[in-house]
């Protein structure tokens, strides 16, 4: 792979519509600390979704943009969830896993997201413990890669993710994934990535956003990406 961890911060940045949908909620909340952790939990219920992942964001982006949550996390998407359009199957577990989730954030502060974020493999470990899952559930490596995104925006600095977090299995890498291989895609890219020295959410970042076939994001791609016309035809293989 002619790419390196630049050109996937690169697209993170400037093509993934998920971090722009990340921008806009930022920009309105006017909350560090909560921003970082509505995006936590927005990571933890962002399965089995009803839309595309990237409506899916910006419809998180748009309603907290506009409903500040007064109470908890768990009392906002108890509101929010029978609501969405994007996100409306099995709305109990969802809230279930937040509130499991909500008494470990609310423990923390802007000072311990920072040191997270300078440690991003204790954020996926404390995690696991919190949420009583594995270390490659598909949420959990999710939501530290959506975590990395938030704690960019705020702190204002790129900390490339750890080799050892891997890509999160998801539909779109999953069926990408059998056009090569019947291995495990979390076995297959994690090997991949050790090879081009590329950790595996950062591999996330630069197939997963062209793989969904948005035109915005090709056009963003061919705009901001030196190698877009490598990026294209990697996920056209």
């Amino acid at each position: 792979m002619e790419l390196g961890i630049e050109c996937a911060r690169i697209i993170e940045e400037k093509v993934d519509l998920q971090f722009s949908a990340l921008e806009k909620l930022y920009e309105n909340l006017g909350n560090d600390e909560l921003f970082i952790k509505l995006v936590i939990a927005n990571s933890i219920v962002s399965y089995q979704l009803s839309g595309k992942g990237e409506q899916w964001w910006l419809e998180f982006s748009n309603y907290f943009s506009q409903n500040y949550p007064e109470t908890t996390i768990l009392r906002a998407y108890s509101e929010f969830l029978p609501k969405s359009k994007t996100n409306k199957r099995l709305i109990s577990s969802k809230l279930n896993r937040l509130e499991r989730l909500e008494p470990f954030l609310m423990t923390l502060t802007l000072e311990n997201f920072e040191v997270y974020y300078n440690n991003m493999l204790k954020f996926r470990n404390d995690l696991v413990k919190v949420m009583r899952a594995k270390g490659d559930a598909k949420t959990i490596v999710f939501a530290v890669k959506m975590f990395g995104y938030a704690s960019r925006i705020v702190f204002r600095k790129f900390v490339p993710y750890p080799m050892e977090i891997p890509i999160p299995k998801d539909f779109r890498i999953e069926n990408y994934t059998k056009r090569f291989t019947s291995e495990d895609p979390v076995k297959f890219w994690e090997r991949i990535s050790k090879e081009v020295g590329i950790p595996p959410l950062h591999v996330d970042s630069i197939l997963w956003p062209v793989l969904g076939g948005e035109e915005e994001v090709k056009k963003r791609l061919k705009e901001h990406c030196e190698k877009a016309e490598l990026v294209l035809r990697l996920s056209s293989l």
